[in-house]
């Protein structure tokens, strides 16, 4: 428990951890990323958690040899932009899909020359210039392999190794076409014709390649050779999405616009080789540039421009002739299917120089040959198609090895050369969801290659064995030659079986697979996946792979159509004549069948004995965002690391050993023990057994060093328990005494503290009996005006009411008497007097009606007093305007004139104590109205009327009718102003009642909610007065009579409502005390006073 460990993950391959708990052979481990995981503990490997922090740049170093271990130094390197690791003399170089332009630049190379491998940190020209300074000191030819999965990086790190050799053995004449720039120049023309974009990769080589670099005996670069093996001639015709076909045709397509309408060119979507995957273009790639590029590289390595006309012309041909396509015609034959086929079938012969109808008869018929004549058979519409596409791999495939051959003569070899240094190119292992006949052919290369690579790691840990003087004669290391005995033995092998079928004509892939499943279902390596009629299985060193034998025994024979060879052997173009020289027709036939299958197998055979003849140096390329799982991914460091594992994979000289160990037996060092002894005993010690000791290196078993480290993380958790504990009884103590000491001073402050609540709530205790005497007393004096102004304004209306009735009766009875006066002068009169008498008649109706509107006034009046009652008495704004001029009446009538109305001047007897001069001015400008009507009414009554003197009565009479129409017109829109007043003042002062209940519950809560705090304010006032409270400020309410002062308005307050200006000539009424709030910081001073007096009525005075 405790240990870590690496386990496995689906998403991240392995992920680190803490073992938490082990039950028998399971064991649960808590993640980095905080996952619980459950795993058998055969599938954990230790973690060295002494490695540093930024790796190691060498994977031997570490003290754990497994993949967890490996992978995480391998991504910790790469995560500090470190792309080369050493594991031994393997390099390992890990794509960086980026350019790096200091990595590689001439002080860089400058550096690494003549010096050892390890003194400088790892690098692509460490590994070539140790291979170089073995070839010039030993004389003896080397190689290095460079080998990866697509998209690994191998062939930018090929072109790295030959532009470091052409700087170690380049010649010192600035020449223009030196042996070493036409080999660097080679590369991108092979690449041009070879390479192409494939799923995981967009610069990918489909051809095998080995470079010969050969050097004189002063170590200069004399002469080359590239060797190429197995071209993917099937991708001519045939892509998939995303990918592309080669290069050259995307660069043609790019060409400047002559060559274009030269070779009759377009778009590459317009052409059925090009427009099968939706991928014309590559990101930051310029095909234009690149063909000139190309073009120019051709120059440098020699070829002509008569050469490179005719080899673009022949790139074109191909396209042109993948758009032939053609239609059934009777049963079994075909044509051309329309004119733009007839068209590039046209373009497709004038590029080849060859006969229209010749070419066509070649796609569209076959000649059966038999002993009595040539019968001519045509082909369906499907046959004449894989017809066209022979054709075409044919030619391109011949025009590829007429490039090499080309580069080869031009480079040229040097036949005096003693030693070369070999740079292999080769394609990694490829499982594909559809492997063919090619993934075959390449997954058996590296099976080869693979081989190779573990006796070569062999040897050297043999070396080192032999070097130590250890016993390694019974240690078994991996081999793979079961898997090769399955593909190349013969006979019974793959190969062999496929070229036994392919030399039967009825034979089919079905049968071919069947003799598979036949011969091998025993074998271990062989599988024959369920319900596959024509899939099988092979178990490779790498992983499984299932391929499909449907296009096996096409892809492996290895034939022209004689029809296509005599075609293009009549070419006018000697160029393309050379590619296709004609059959000699007497010479005999060969009796041997020879495949693709078995040329490559000879050939590969070739390259391994000069590998083998060499001295081999590896760099393994990674592809570190691959998609196939880690075990594949890494499969080359990962072998190496196997090899070592059979053996001891984990060494350490003997101080290191000591040094990380000795704590197991300390005793050890005690004694003047050589170092080999002590080693010795501290593993004898501990138990272990199968190790070696060397001369200056002690050798390990696998296992062997986590047991040393699990033993000593052992003892160490033993010791650090035995310190713990006295550190942790220290710990204890020290803080026991610190709480006890912090315990005693909370204690005193919170009794402090305590005392000093009780102290305040005593004192709020007594502030809030005062706060509450003075606050009752105040709500008594409250309720005890509104009664006393309720009070008034109720005489104020029936005082009113009574004066109003008692002029309305003295109004009738003067109207009575007027008329008895009328009819007792028609009595004494004639006619005249009968008709002034119907006059005053009348006049007796019209006072009867202004009497009816004498009422109605007076009712107004009523009401406007009793308006002005309740809206309480407002400011009364000052006017200027002269008293109306009242008629001229005598002395003597003045004198017998009524009071003034009891209604007008009982509005405003209230005020007679506080009434300003403006006020006064108004109420008897209303008195004089209503007086007026009297002493006009009242005239004929004094005066002994005449018979003369009754039409001017009579017209005095109308015009006072006329007036008094005009008055009560008036008195009418008063009324209604005086009713819309009334009724606006009668919301607003709903508004402030309910603003006031408002208030008085406000204060009820906050009241009721400072009874504590007054009760406590209470008890400070009655503390010396040099006391300090900290109690907050009180608010002070007081109250202000409006009628009284007008002055003492309260505009500043919430509370409070200023009273309306306008009409308040016709609303005398006193209004209701508003309530105003002032607050104002009573201090302690102002509180508490001088004396006990002074305590008691300190709040008296806020309130």
């Amino acid at each position: 428990m405790g240990s870590h460990v690496w386990v496995e993950d689906q998403e991240l391959a392995w992920v680190d951890g803490v073992v938490t708990s082990v039950n028998g052979n399971e064991a649960e481990v808590e993640t980095i990323n905080g996952n619980q995981v459950t795993t058998k503990l055969s599938k954990l490997y230790p973690k060295d958690m002494e490695a540093p922090d930024t790796g190691v740049d060498d994977m031997t170093k570490l003290s754990y040899l497994h993949e967890p271990a490996v992978l995480h130094n391998l991504a910790i390197r790469y995560g500090i932009k470190e792309i080369y690791t050493y594991c031994g003399n393997i390099l390992i170089a890990i794509n960086p899909f980026q350019a790096i332009s200091h990595l590689y630049d001439t002080k860089l190379m400058d550096s690494y020359k003549g010096a050892q491998l390890g003194d400088r940190s790892p690098h692509v020209f460490a590994i070539t210039d140790v291979a170089y300074r073995a070839m010039n000191n030993e004389g003896k030819s080397n190689s290095i392999l460079v080998s990866g999965e697509s998209g690994a990086g191998k062939t930018e790190t090929t072109k790295m190794i030959m532009r470091y050799l052409a700087y170690l053995g380049g010649h010192a004449a600035a020449e223009a076409r030196t042996v070493e720039r036409k080999v660097l120049e080679s590369n991108p023309v092979l690449e041009a014709f070879g390479n192409a974009k494939t799923v995981r990769n967009n610069n990918s080589s489909r051809f095998g390649k080995f470079v010969e670099i050969q050097f004189d005996a002063r170590g200069q670069i004399s002469g080359a050779a590239i060797r190429t093996y197995l071209l993917e001639k099937s991708r001519v015709c045939q892509i998939s999405e995303p990918e592309r076909n080669y290069h050259c045709f995307y660069l043609l397509c790019a060409a400047p616009p002559k060559e274009i309408e030269k070779y009759k060119l377009g778009d590459p979507k317009s052409f059925h080789y090009l427009n099968q995957s939706s991928c014309y273009e590559l990101v930051g790639v310029d095909d234009s540039h690149d063909y000139l590029a190309t073009k120019k590289a051709m120059d440098i390595v020699g070829i002509s421009v008569e050469e490179q006309d005719a080899i673009f012309r022949i790139v074109a041909a191909i396209l042109h002739l993948g758009n032939i396509a053609f239609a059934l015609e009777g049963e079994d034959s075909s044509v051309l299917e329309d004119d733009k086929a007839k068209f590039h079938l046209q373009v497709a012969a004038e590029l080849l120089m060859c006969d229209l109808e010749a070419l066509e008869t070649a796609l569209c018929k076959r000649n059966m040959v038999t002993p009595e004549e040539v019968i001519k058979r045509s082909l369906d519409p499907l046959g004449a198609a894989i017809s066209r596409d022979g054709l075409a791999k044919t030619i391109y495939a011949r025009l590829f090895d007429w490039l090499v051959k080309k580069i080869n003569v031009s480079i040229g070899q040097d036949p005096d050369s003693k030693c070369l240094i070999g740079v292999l190119d080769i394609y990694g292992f490829e499982s594909f969801k559809t492997s063919s006949f090619e993934q075959f052919c390449i997954n058996f290369t590296n099976e080869k290659l693979q081989q190779h690579f573990n006796q070569h790691v062999f040897k050297m840990e043999q070396s080192v064995y032999q070097e130590e003087e250890i016993d390694w004669s019974y240690i078994d290391f991996v081999d793979n030659q079961d898997v090769l005995d399955l593909i190349e033995k013969k006979p019974g092998g793959i190969i062999s079986l496929l070229d036994e079928t392919c030399m039967f004509p009825k034979s089919t892939h079905e049968t071919f697979a069947q003799k598979l499943y036949q011969t091998f279902k025993d074998h271990k390596r062989f599988v024959k996946p369920k319900l596959a009629r024509t899939e099988f299985t092979i178990v490779h060193y790498a992983g499984e792979v299932q391929y499909q034998c449907d296009q096996f025994l096409d892809k492996n024979k290895d034939y022209i159509v004689p029809e296509h060879q005599e075609l293009l052997s009549t070419s006018k173009c000697s160029f393309i004549a050379s590619l296709f020289p004609s059959l000699n027709a007497e010479t005999p036939k060969s009796g041997k069948f020879s495949s693709i299958g078995s040329r490559f197998k000879l050939q590969l055979q070739q390259l391994m004995d000069i590998l083998n003849s060499t001295e081999p140096h590896y760099i393994r390329c990674i592809k570190p965002n691959s998609d196939l799982r880690p075990e594949i991914f890494e499969n080359g460091v990962l072998e190496a690391i196997r090899v070592k594992c059979e053996g001891y994979p984990t060494n350490r000289i003997f101080s290191e050993f000591l040094e990380r160990f000795s704590i197991l037996a300390p005793e050890v060092l005690k004694e003047n023990v050589e170092e080999n002894v002590a080693c010795k005993s501290i593993m004898e010690k501990v138990g272990l057994s199968n190790y070696q000791i060397g001369k200056t290196k002690i050798f390990l078993r696998a296992g062997q060093m986590a047991e040393l480290d699990g033993r000593k993380a052992k003892l160490l958790g033993e010791s650090a328990k035995v310190i713990q504990k006295q550190v942790r009884s220290c710990i204890a103590r020290k803080r026991y005494v610190r709480v006890q000491t912090a315990s005693i001073c909370i204690q005193t402050v919170l009794r402090g503290q305590l005392a000093c609540e009780s102290l305040k709530f005593r004192k709020r205790t007594a502030a809030a009996v005062k706060i509450q005497k003075s606050a009752r007393r105040k709500s008594a004096s409250r309720k005890y005006t509104n009664i006393i102004s309720s009070a008034v304004i109720v005489q104020t209306g029936i005082r009113a009411m009574v004066a109003h009735n008692e002029f309305r009766s003295k109004m009738q009875n003067r109207s009575a008497t007027i008329q008895a006066a009328t009819e007792e002068e028609e009595k004494d009169s004639g006619k005249e007097e009968e008709d002034i008498g119907k006059e005053e008649k009348d006049i007796g109706k019209e006072e009867k009606d202004i009497g009816k509107e004498e009422k109605d006034v007076g009712k107004e009046e009523k009401d406007i007093g009793k308006e002005e009652k309740d809206s309480g008495k407002e400011a009364k704004e000052p006017e200027d305007k002269e008293p109306e001029k009242q008629p001229t009446v005598k002395v003597q009538e003045k004198e017998e004139l009524p009071d003034p109305p009891v209604a007008v001047l009982e509005q405003n007897e209230p005020d007679k104590t506080d009434v300003s001069p403006d006020k006064e001015q108004e109420v008897t400008e209303e008195s004089n109205e209503l007086y007026h009507i009297v002493k006009e009414i009242s005239s004929p009554i004094q005066d002994v009327l005449t018979a003369e003197d009754l039409p001017s009565e009579v017209e005095q009479l109308k015009v006072l009718l006329i007036g008094e129409k005009k008055r009560a017109d008036e008195y009418q829109k008063k009324h209604a102003e005086a009713q819309e007043l009334s009724e606006q003042r009668r919301k607003k002062l709903e508004e402030t009642e309910k603003k006031v209940h408002q208030l008085q519950e406000s204060l009820n809560r906050l009241l009721f909610s400072m009874s504590e705090q007054f009760s406590q304010l209470k008890t400070i006032l009655q503390t010396p007065s040099s006391s300090k409270p900290a109690s907050p400020p009180i608010a002070r309410v007081d109250y202000f009579d409006n009628s009284d002062n007008s002055d003492a308005s309260s505009t500043g307050s919430d509370f409070a409502f200023p009273a309306s200006g306008h009409d308040s000539a016709n609303n005398s009424c006193p209004r209701p005390k508003a309530p105003q709030v002032h607050v104002k910081d009573a201090t302690a001073t102002e509180i508490t006073g001088t004396a006990d007096s002074d305590k008691e009525g300190a709040f008296d005075d806020y309130f």
